[in-house]
């Protein structure tokens, strides 16, 4: 998990999941069985711009990171890999790049580190914490997985649980 302004905030987190407390409180992100917020935002990386309204009927991984954050990069490969082996059986995963500094904010920049890294899938651009906001996002990378019916299914915060996250979208997936 990204250390620096937010990492008091993560250690709380950490520290409640553990706890027993999950991945989201009702003061800290979206919480499980409510209607995802929606996506719209931009300029859009990899794509048309997209809304959960027109992605309705498909399983949707919303993936926020920012370039500079080593965390993320280390996240990135887990999501390309379920890019490829799930897109064509109904999932999209759209990364929210938001920036966590100011030399993080460029387009260009936003698109080369994209192309770098192997990211094929949409990406949009979330220079003032728009979706941010609406997710009540609060640390990079942050994970929201939402089912066919636009529903919060499941939350993860920090690297890691990429068995648990994957067999979530075998499962919603599966769910017809």
């Amino acid at each position: 998990m990204r250390v620096g302004r937010v990492g008091w905030a993560l250690a709380l987190g950490a520290l409640a999941a553990a706890l027993g407390a999950g991945t989201a409180s009702a003061e800290r992100g979206v919480r499980v069985g409510q209607r995802a917020p929606d996506i719209a935002g931009g300029p859009w990386i990899n794509s048309e711009p997209l809304s959960l309204a027109a992605l309705q009927g498909r399983v949707v991984l919303v993936a926020f990171w920012t370039y500079g954050c080593y965390n993320c990069k280390n996240v990135v490969p887990a999501l390309r890999e379920w890019h490829a082996r799930y897109r064509e059986r109904g999932l999209t995963i759209v990364g929210v790049h938001t920036p966590e500094f100011a030399w993080e904010k460029p387009l260009d920049k936003v698109a080369a580190a994209a192309r770098d890294l192997g990211i094929r899938y949409p990406v949009v651009q979330d220079n003032d914490y728009a979706i941010w906001r609406r997710y009540a996002n609060w640390a990079w990378p942050s994970a929201v997985l939402i089912d066919r019916a636009g529903v919060v299914r499941y939350t993860h915060v920090g690297e890691g649980e990429y068995a648990r996250t994957e067999q979530v979208i075998q499962e919603l997936l599966a769910e017809r």
